[in-house]
């Protein structure tokens, strides 16, 4: 697409996006029809026709998610959100997507929609089960690192920027100055939220681009359990302050054995609503690292029970008025592993470039490497040819539930550990994950089969 067919396009989608906010009620739904169709008319077959037509019924039913779109339209800030349709909707989602999943096929290479990057391995908080913990607290991509990959970035179509950690609001002022110089593009951190005040959700104001999921593995007693003394009642004064400015945020959980009852009660996901969250992220814990608390892994019953839950807070009918994900559970819709570059990848704090943030094992670093480069690297090539790892997407991973697929490409590639105080090899890692793969092996089969038997 040419720069001027892009910016012509760019701006139809802006009046399209101003006429939903301007309106309300039916002429709000016209407007929302309109937008759908401009998108069906720049994406052609990039998605299916019933991904367009989901769309409209959406619209037209009036039910629980156009209720919940209503109310976000009526609570966040104007210029937040057309920032954020313009640039996750506009520029990431549809004209990134189509121009990364183009490469990816003329290139033979994994060019993914999303990068995650940690500013810093930094961190004023130190929680059990943490990968980060693993980087020591003294690396940093420099404001001159990462604006490099955000501009070889979007040569290849990616604008949307994910900033992990460390707690990556140690780096307020220089994300803000990313989300200035790259306007055009989405940025997302995860935090731990004891950062976050009164300047910086005006920054956020005004900038419009960032958004945050916040970091929240229960009630008082359990979250500060794993954080600190102290650190709930921040997270829930961040909240409040978040809301006022009509910002957009959500939460990130970590669900162990320890905690799936409590973050997937109806009394938790109340409460968070009510703070003003729009999503929350359920990450099944990861036993990385020499000295991970494997005991901390869910149990068969436990995960097979998220399955379920996660479905029921999204259901039409009933759940809650809140956009529920699922890491692990949810691989069904993206057809498994989205690793190795396929949707995204993880840049650690030392500026290596690795499948996953969870898997540490690199041999390509920004400092070396383009970003290109660092995509053609031999593990990433190594996803590539073995996505999806298992045809059941309920068993996605190549580390959690195919550990012996991350350990054969590791010793095919090469591929070093990236963690710089304790080395983990693949085989100590793959070994712990075994018992859990076996046991999840024939339940996630009886829910995939389930699955597939009803369409």
């Amino acid at each position: 697409m040419s720069k001027i067919t892009h910016a012509a396009t760019r701006a139809a989608f802006g009046t399209a996006i101003d006429g939903v906010l301007k309106y309300v009620s039916r002429d709000r739904k016209e407007h929302m029809m309109k937008l759908v169709d401009l998108s069906e008319k720049f994406l052609g077959d990039t998605f299916r026709q019933q991904t367009y037509d989901g769309a409209r019924n959406l619209i037209l039913e009036d039910g629980k998610w156009m209720q919940f779109i209503d109310r976000a339209l009526s609570e966040l800030d104007p210029h937040v959100l057309k920032t954020t349709a313009l640039n996750l909707g506009f520029e990431a989602g549809f004209a990134g997507f189509k121009k990364t999943r183009e490469l990816s096929e003329k290139l033979d290479t994994n060019i993914p929609w999303i990068i995650l990057m940690d500013p810093t391995s930094a961190c004023n908080l130190h929680c059990t089960g943490c990968w980060a913990a693993e980087y020591g607290n003294k690396l940093n991509l420099t404001f001159e690192d990462m604006d490099s990959i955000i501009t070889q970035g979007k040569e290849l179509g990616i604008y949307f920027y994910m900033m992990t950690g460390g707690e990556p609001l140690v780096r307020r002022k220089d994300i803000i100055r990313l989300c200035e110089k790259h306007s055009d593009c989405a940025f997302h951190a995860f935090t731990n939220a004891t950062l976050i005040d009164e300047e910086l959700c005006r920054e956020m104001q005004r900038v419009g681009n960032l958004s945050l999921s916040i970091s929240l593995e229960g009630f008082e007693e359990v979250n500060d359990g794993r954080r600190g003394q102290g650190i709930y009642k921040k997270v829930l004064d961040a909240m409040d302050l978040l809301k006022a400015h009509g910002l957009i945020f959500g939460t990130s959980i970590c669900y162990t054995r320890n905690n799936v009852d409590v973050v997937s009660s109806d009394e938790f996901l109340d409460l968070i609503i009510e703070k003003g969250c729009r999503f929350t992220w359920y990450f099944h814990y990861m036993p990385v690292g020499n000295d991970a608390a494997t005991e901390l892994l869910p149990t068969r019953e436990q995960r097979e029970y998220m399955y379920h839950r996660v479905r029921e807070i999204r259901a039409k009918e009933g759940g809650k008025p809140i956009f529920a994900m699922d890491f692990q559970n949810d691989g069904g819709y993206v057809g498994g592993c989205i690793a190795g570059g396929r949707f995204y990848c993880h840049i650690n704090p030392n500026g290596d470039m690795e499948p996953c943030v969870f898997i540490h094992y690199s041999d390509a670093n920004i400092h070396n490497n383009t970003l290109l480069e660092c995509f053609q690297q031999p593990i990433f090539r190594a996803y590539r040819r073995g996505q999806p790892f298992n045809e059941n997407h309920l068993r996605p991973c190549p580390m959690l539930e195919n550990p012996e697929c991350l350990k054969a490409m590791v010793e095919e590639t090469g591929a070093r550990s990236t963690d710089l105080q304790s080395p983990e090899s693949a085989e100590h890692l793959c070994e712990k994950c075994m018992p859990y793969a076996k046991d999840w092996k024939d339940k996630a089969d009886e829910l995939w089969e389930n699955r597939k038997s009803r369409g």
